[in-house]
Formats: structure tokens, sequence, C-alpha cells
């Protein structure tokens, strides 16, 4: 009997715990909702690519520390965005640096009618940004695709999520459905500061989209 009670009184007592962990541990809220934004992580260096590009276009990279804004996702910004992804994917022919310039990593707009991924990128974002996009909400991104290889895609912040304009792939995807794996990208604050990604999918749902 009192072993019984002694029992019956360590239960209470993790009940108890329990509780009070759950009132200091709000519970989670809607998965769905969570996986709208990638997870932001600590500065991280910026690719080598950027540098130079930076150091070819100074006047590209000129800016100030400014307040982080996410673009108001209605059906025209849609169109608009779904119209320049297209339009940049048709019109510009994939070819390596090396094959185009002789050197592994080169930034710069494929004014010539060629280019590959980080290219594609800087034309999206400028265009966008021509058209009164704020730049706070395009974001050049570093990910590895599918087969674990290096690729750069463009971030696209909204009131609705995080959408990424890419050259392999036609239509316009929530980052968490594209299959990648995010690696960094640059700053909302300052396009010149780059931070590292984490991700809050669980892993089966990676896995079973990156096949």
């Amino acid at each position: 009997m009192k072993g019984t009670i002694r029992n019956a009184t360590k239960i209470a007592s993790v009940l108890v715990a329990m509780a009070a962990a759950g009132a200091m541990f709000p519970a989670f809220g809607n998965p769905r909702e969570k996986l709208l934004y990638v997870s932001i992580g600590e500065n991280s260096r910026p690719p080598i690519g950027w540098v130079q590009f930076c150091q070819d276009r100074p006047w590209e990279c000129r800016s100030e520390a400014s307040t982080p804004r996410d673009v108001d996702l209605t059906a025209a910004v849609r169109k608009e965005m779904e119209r320049v992804n297209r339009f940049v994917n048709e019109r510009i022919k994939p070819l390596t640096d090396l094959e185009h310039y002789g050197v592994i990593e080169k930034w710069t707009y494929p004014e010539d009618g060629y280019g590959d991924c980080e290219d594609y990128v800087l034309l999206k974002r400028r265009m966008l940004m021509q058209l009164g996009w704020p730049r706070e909400a395009l974001l050049i991104t570093v990910v590895r695709d599918k087969k674990g290889d290096g690729h750069s895609v463009l971030t696209v912040r909204t009131n609705k999520g995080e959408f990424i304009l890419d050259n392999q792939v036609e239509e316009i995807l929530p980052w968490s459905q594209t299959g990648y794996r995010y690696t960094k990208r640059q700053s909302q604050s300052d396009p010149n500061i780059w931070v590292s990604l984490g991700d809050d999918r669980p892993t089966p749902y990676v896995a079973a989209q990156a096949r």
C-alpha cells in the first residue's frame, strides 16, 4: 500500500513538472505556417561571385542598412513575378562560366543571351527592382540541388511566404517544395551581408522532396 502511494506521488510530481514545462514552452503553431519562411541563422561569408560582382560593379552594391520589407502577394503581383521569371528563363540560354568566360565562377548580367544560374538570378532581381519591387524582398540565395550540387535561385519574400524563381524549374514554388537544401542568402536589411539558412522541414519530408 505504501509503495502504491509513493508511486502515485511520483507520477503526480511528474505531471506537475510537465504542466509547468508546458506553461514555459507553449505548443508550436501551425506546422504549415512554420514552413512559409526559411529559418535564418548567423551571418555567413558572401559568395566569392558576389564579392567579385561588387568589385566589377560597385554602384550596384552601394547600399545603406534598411528595414526588411515583404511584397504584398496580390494576383497582379503574382502575374508580374511569373512574367519576369518566364521571360528570363526563355530568353537566356544556359552556359557555364568556364565555357562562357574561361573561369570557374563569374557573376554578371547575361547581356549576350547566355549565362549560368547566378546570371539568371541577377537579371530577374534587376528587372523586378526596375518595376518597383523592394530590394529587401528580392534575395539571392545559394542552395544545394537534388544532386547535391551548388545552385543559385532568387527568393521573393511575400506576406504569404517565400517563393523561389529558378532557371531549372518553370513553375514558381514555395521554398519548402523545391527539394533544395538552403545554404545562405542575402540579408533583407543589407544585400552585402549574407546569412546562413536553416531548415524546419521534417527529415522525411525533405527526403521525399529530394527524390
